[in-house]
């Protein structure tokens, strides 16, 4: 057999002489040197590694390589400007000095398990490296940013919280007042009930006035359902009537409710960022940093 430009080759070596396997995702070749009568591993980069790249450093580890070429299948030589990704894609045959080769590179699809595990590893090993080379700094400049914030939105609530607190002590207290007028009031109907039955009139004169009584507070109940779209549900109520004084309060004390509202959301969400971007942050900055900032 006869090959590029009709050069003899007086050996035909079969394929397991050169092997190429997968290792961390790049491809393996090892061969036999032929001066050195021992076996040599290249790894090479295919996206980036040419054929001619890939002949030099095969020559370069043995200096008793007088020829290095790469033919395909049909006997036409494989340009040394062509990828080592393009190369792999199909068998071919490497002449050193006057032996060929027979070269069968694995097909990608049917890799095993292993190197697919392999590749996994490499991607999951780029991507911490990546994190400690550039997003440390992003996240302590970001922390530092989310720690004036939270200062800045602490130092605008610090007057609404006290101003918030006067006017709660103020609905808190009007509301405890309303309830224990409501108990007195209905211990005065019980009494002025009972003095009425038994000193100054009798059961059967009575028992309509409280009939009616009931009635009425029936009446007053469902009606309370139908303007609040709630049961009478003491705490409910107590709850109800607490928020009626606290915003009328409010009002009056020109305190703005919907700007309160949102500093406090805007504060929670602060929190949390920071402390989602600090669980991360304090497993990769040393001990004394992290005491610094806390």
């Amino acid at each position: 057999w006869r090959g590029w430009e009709g050069a003899p080759y007086s050996t035909l070596v079969p394929s397991d002489e050169v092997t190429i396997n997968y290792k961390h995702g790049l491809p393996v070749i090892t061969l036999t040197l032929p001066t050195r009568s021992e076996r040599c591993r290249f790894t090479v980069k295919p996206t980036v590694t040419t054929i001619g790249a890939f002949l030099q450093d095969v020559q370069r580890e043995d200096k008793g390589i007088e020829r290095a070429e790469v033919f395909a299948t049909d006997g036409s030589k494989v340009s040394d400007a062509t990828l080592m990704e393009v190369l792999l894609m199909n068998d071919f045959k490497l002449v050193i000095n006057n032996t060929a080769y027979s070269v069968s590179p694995p097909i990608k699809d049917k890799l095993s398990s292993e190197h697919a595990t392999e590749m996994e590893d490499i991607k999951s090993l780029v991507h911490r490296l990546f994190v400690a080379l550039h997003l440390e700094d992003h996240q302590i400049r970001k922390e530092r940013e989310l720690l004036q914030k939270l200062d800045h939105l602490k130092e605008e609530l610090l007057p609404l919280e006290q101003m918030k607190a006067r006017i709660m002590d103020s609905a808190d207290a009007k509301t405890s007042r309303l309830l224990w007028v409501g108990l007195a009031l209905m211990s005065t109907q019980g009494g002025a009930l009972a003095w009425l039955t038994w000193w100054v009139y009798s059961w059967d004169i009575m028992e309509p006035v409280t009939y009616f009584i009931t009635y009425g507070s029936a009446m007053a109940f469902y009606a309370y359902f139908v303007i609040t779209k709630q049961d009478y549900i003491y705490p409910d109520a107590k709850n109800r009537q607490f928020l009626h004084y606290f915003y009328r309060k409010s009002k009056k004390h020109h305190f703005n409710v919907e700007r309160y509202n949102k500093l406090k959301e805007d504060l929670a969400e602060a929190e949390e960022s920071l402390r989602r971007l600090r669980q991360p942050l304090h497993l990769r900055l040393p001990i004394q940093e992290i005491n610094d900032k806390d």
